[in-house]
């Protein structure tokens, strides 16, 4: 009997992107997988069912009595877990640390999971990073959100009238969403700058033709993350980013600490200096934003400076993030595919990092500390 994999639309109103498109579901089927789908599942990215060819539509209730694999989006509910067969696998995005009722009622059905935010980073995995491919449309959309809000040129523009100087933006934080925006920021013509806590990427920020912000700090620590910063290293970090973000028209922030809440970088005191008319993109909102006074999915002006809070930016260009995203989940199961079945190795790190529970269990330590306190 051929693997099942179930897809549904995604609950969340504002999500616009789909697990599967309609060139992963090809290549499943080709590995000898059947597809199972709720009707209108990629409406959100302009996938028509029509355009998946061999999948099988029906409603929620069919997908999920059938599904022996359920690829998801956002992190699933409770209420979805609860009417899975307990034969059935999750993957998807799940969140555990700030999901724990999601978890718990993983836990309870015996369902194996995978969290694909927990895939390793490391280069076998680059393929299925899920939070570099999503990050990546977030970079790009903030500098377009700058670019769009900023009430002056970007580029250096001369005529008739005269030379207008170009604008100028700091991108704080150069992960992959950082030096996305900064790639963006630098195609449309502004003067950038980049900064990052850890010095290793110095060399990438400038290899965008963007110039880099020494601070004498370095947070470099394990799995390509910056480690928190010690309040000490914080306020060094603040004295030589605050010359940079008062003298920028625009400052995107996308620093963040999988599992904790953003660091602080941009205080109320800081905004109150900035010149008028400046605006800040905090890509750090959802996980209470790198600046002060950042309020997640508003916009909000202080002391004459814009402040805006997006949230989920990848469902805002559901078209190629869905598709990026569906390549991360198939080269993720593909190599547990085998004559049509899931046969997932339990020695592969990938596997083991990224499982979240199996057999009435949390398998992923931090998550089953912060849920039951370490107890097993």
């Amino acid at each position: 009997m051929s693997l099942i994999v179930g897809v549904l639309k995604e609950p969340l109103q504002s999500e616009t992107r789909v697990a599967l498109t309609p060139e992963i579901t090809g290549k499943l089927q080709d590995l000898g997988v059947k597809i199972i789908m709720e009707h209108g599942a990629g409406q959100g990215s302009q996938l028509l069912d029509s355009e998946y060819e061999g999948v099988e539509f029906t409603d929620e209730k069919g997908v999920l009595a059938q599904s022996d694999l359920l690829f998801t989006v956002q992190p699933t509910s409770e209420n979805t877990v609860q009417k899975l067969s307990t034969r059935a696998t999750v993957v998807g995005l799940m969140y555990g640390y700030s999901n724990s009722n999601l978890v718990k009622a993983l836990k309870n059905k015996k369902l194996t999971s995978f969290a694909m935010e927990l895939v390793p980073r490391i280069s076998r995995a680059q393929s299925m990073d899920v939070l570099s491919s999503q990050a990546t449309v977030a970079g790009y959309r903030a500098a377009l959100i700058a670019a769009n809000t900023l009430d002056k040129f970007f580029p250096m523009l001369t005529s008739a009238a005269g030379t207008i100087r170009p604008a100028q933006v700091l991108v704080i934080g150069a992960g992959v969403a950082g030096l996305q925006a900064i790639a963006t920021a630098k195609r449309l013509g502004a003067i950038v700058i980049g900064y990052d806590v850890r010095s290793a990427t110095k060399e990438q920020v400038e290899s965008l033709g963007a110039k880099f912000v020494e601070t004498g700090v370095s947070a470099e620590s394990e799995g390509g993350y910056a480690r928190e910063l010690t309040q000490e290293e914080k306020e060094q970090q603040q004295v030589a980013l605050e010359k940079a973000i008062v003298h920028s028209d625009v400052v995107i922030s996308t620093a963040a600490i999988p599992g904790r809440p953003a660091p602080r970088i941009i205080s109320a005191q800081v905004v109150a200096t900035m010149k008028p008319g400046s605006i800040i993109i905090d890509l750090a909102a959802e996980t209470g934003g790198n600046c002060e006074l950042t309020k997640p999915n508003e916009t909000i002006i202080d002391n004459n400076v814009t402040i805006v809070g997006p949230v989920n930016l990848p469902a805002t260009m559901g078209r190629h993030a869905s598709e990026m995203y569906a390549r991360n989940l198939f080269n993720f199961i593909r190599p547990a595919i085998k004559d049509g079945d899931l046969k997932i190795d339990w020695d592969d790190e990938v596997f083991v990092q990224s499982l979240l529970t199996r057999d009435g269990e949390i398998t992923h330590k931090a998550t089953q500390e912060s849920i039951e306190g370490g107890s097993s």
